[in-house]
């Protein structure tokens, strides 16, 4: 976060001072620019980059940076105005909806304004990101035999075996397809499962994410409660009886936002009912590789204890490196892989070979499991410092449950509380926050908000952001 705002003030700074140079005329090295302001040789490459996005500069290799010519007049300002019809136009009849809500998703995409305390990411912190072990495997991926080639549509093999050792249990390469992130394996999976127009049960509360997916595919989502020991068995069996949904999505592990881990007298049971039911169940096990240090051993994935092809599980590499690095995987069993297949080679082709290369550079590094327990002893610290920070300062939140995996909390709000007014009070007192409702697909039991631990410089910002959401809870709670 002190790296960008940096660079959003140098960029400011030398927007202010272009009039001083004639069109054409060469700005100060960047050398120059490094000690004057006394700022990192990245920060002032950043910056002039900006400038250069926005038509200001032009930068030239080995020149240096120049005031760019002024712009011509802009062309007329067309008329969108018939688009409104276009895009309406019988739109009642459509069974997949052309339009999308996605403020459940961008709420955690977005990036706060400077001085703003990121408790809304959806990712690690850029300190917690395994930068160097990323761009040096990036580096080694880039000089392979045939990295800028095709791969294969399926993914490259030895990346599906990988992946299908990290699953377990009697899953093979050959059911494994490597996928763009997690959220496309999902879309590929529901649009695989289920017809426009069917139900799809979901865990209540869940991602917002996969609630977008959903109804953007035109589906319906039903949800079915979950407690601290994740989705309530008999509650699925009766949502299953009620609709006939054809699939079951969940999180059994560190669940989003709630962060029950599925019980073991659960799994069994959850699968029993979907295989009874005709119904597959997509298994997102999105932050496996974000355990706490504190946590003891990991229940397998579903899909490592399914042998009748029930599950079709989703595991995803972004989480624990970079938004941008964006590798995962899906993997089934029986007919519904080939289905799978096809749905995301008529999407996407495939995914980037140079960053299927990297991930395998990443992986088999020294630096992956060194990374991972650097990333788990410090989301441990972050999550002690959270809920000591919430239990001292802002107790009428109540943490039901305080998960030992993942990177947030769920605390819940003292009931009648507007989570718009205190997500907007929050931002205003400099702390962005997640409020509950898009979580919930019907109406909520109760107000709540999402608190991220992850996308914070450290524990020092996450003390300063729980002070600054006391003062907005006092400007709204009273």
């Amino acid at each position: 976060m002190q790296e960008r705002s940096s660079v959003a003030e140098l960029a400011e700074q030398l927007r202010r001072e272009l009039d001083r140079y004639s069109p054409g005329g060469k700005l100060p090295s960047s050398r120059a620019l490094v000690e004057r302001f006394r700022v990192s040789p990245v920060t002032v490459s950043r910056a002039l980059a900006q400038l250069a996005a926005e038509g200001l500069v032009v930068t030239r290799p080995g020149a240096g940076a120049f005031r760019a010519q002024p712009r011509t007049a802009p062309a007329p300002t067309g008329d969108t105005s018939w688009q409104e019809v276009a895009l309406s136009a019988d739109g009642s009849a459509d069974s997949v909806p052309r339009s999308v809500d996605a403020s459940g998703v961008l709420v955690s995409l977005a990036a706060p304004p400077p001085g703003v305390i990121e408790f809304n990411g959806g990712y690690l912190h850029p300190s917690l990101q395994p930068e160097r072990a990323m761009a040096a495997a990036l580096s080694r991926a880039g000089r392979r035999p045939g990295a800028w080639g095709r791969p294969p549509m399926e993914g490259l093999p030895e990346l599906r075996e990988w992946f299908a050792r990290a699953i377990g249990g009697a899953v093979t390469a050959a059911e494994v397809l490597v996928t763009a992130g997690g959220q496309s394996a999902l879309t590929t999976a529901l649009r695989a499962l289920a017809p426009p127009g069917a139900p799809v049960l979901v865990e209540s509360p869940t991602y917002p994410g996969m609630l977008a997916i959903a109804r953007a595919a035109g589906l319906r989502p039903v949800p079915v409660p979950v407690d601290a020991d994740g989705v309530r068995p008999e509650l699925l069996a009766d949502a299953f009886r009620a609709t006939s949904a054809p699939v079951f999505v969940c999180q059994p592990l560190f669940q989003n936002p709630t962060g029950a881990v599925l019980a073991p007298g659960r799994r069994a049971e959850v699968l029993r009912i979907a295989r009874g039911a005709g119904a597959f169940v997509v298994e997102d096990d999105f932050v496996r590789r974000l355990v706490h240090e504190d946590a003891g051993p990991l229940p397998r994935p579903l899909a490592a204890d399914d042998p009748d092809g029930v599950v079709v599980h989703v595991s995803s590499l972004t989480k624990a490196t970079s938004p941008s690095f964006r590798v995962s995987a899906l993997a089934a069993r029986g007919p519904v892989l080939e289905r799978l297949r096809a749905i995301q080679v008529v999407d996407t082709f495939f995914v980037p070979r140079p960053l299927q290369e990297a991930a395998l550079e990443l992986v088999g590094s020294p630096a992956w499991p060194r990374h991972l327990r650097a990333v788990s002893a410090e989301l441990r610290a972050r999550r002690e410092t959270l809920t000591g920070a919430l239990g001292l300062h802002l107790p009428e939140l109540v943490l039901a449950h305080v998960p030992s995996g993942g990177y947030h909390l769920w605390p819940r709000l003292p009931d009648g509380t507007d989570e718009a007014a205190l997500t907007a009070a929050a931002l205003r007192a400099g702390v962005a926050v997640t409020p509950g409702r898009p979580y919930f697909s019907a109406e909520p039991p109760a107000p709540h908000l999402r608190l991220s631990f992850a996308a914070v410089a450290g524990t020092g910002e996450i003390t300063e952001g729980v002070r600054r959401l006391r003062t907005a809870c006092q400007e709204v709670l009273g």
